[in-house]
């Protein structure tokens, strides 16, 4: 699993959103942007996180951020959970997993005693040429935007 790492280039991507819209890393071109992935759309750690994000929407924001949330769930799966808690972002649906792949958050987990592959929660922060600034590879999902903001 290779890892993007903080001054690598972001290669540019296209995915589909919980609408079924094109976004691309080239539409955040001249913003900075946070990138998060998270491994399964409504599951508990995920709404925590995600939920942390969007109550600190603004704070982020103001501080010129985009956010952007990546898991390999199916569009229908990803606007549910966005119609439901009310993010005010993009979730991208990556079920061909090409995005996951160009960040290297796909690989080897271990949970239970079991090995299995998944998505590693990480979150990258780019910066307004699309390079990454900062790697979260501990994401706190409770706490999840102060640990951006640090």
């Amino acid at each position: 699993m290779i890892t993007l790492k903080a001054g690598d280039l972001v290669p540019n991507f296209t995915s589909k959103d919980q609408n079924g819209n094109a976004i691309s890393l080239s539409d955040y071109k001249g913003k900075k942007l946070i990138v998060f992935f998270y491994p399964k759309a409504s599951t508990p750690g995920c709404i925590m996180e995600a939920c942390n994000l969007r109550d600190n929407y603004e704070v982020l924001q103001e501080q010129g951020y985009e956010l952007l949330g990546v898991s390999a769930d199916s569009e229908k799966r990803q606007a549910n959970f966005r119609n439901k808690y009310n993010f005010p972002f993009p979730l991208l649906a990556d079920e061909s997993k090409e995005v996951l792949h160009i960040f290297g958050v796909w690989g080897p987990k271990k949970f239970m005693g079991r090995q299995y592959d998944g998505i590693h929660r990480m979150t990258f922060i780019i910066n307004e040429k699309g390079i990454v600034e900062r790697v979260i590879e501990k994401v706190k999902t409770k706490s999840h935007a102060a640990q951006i903001l640090e």
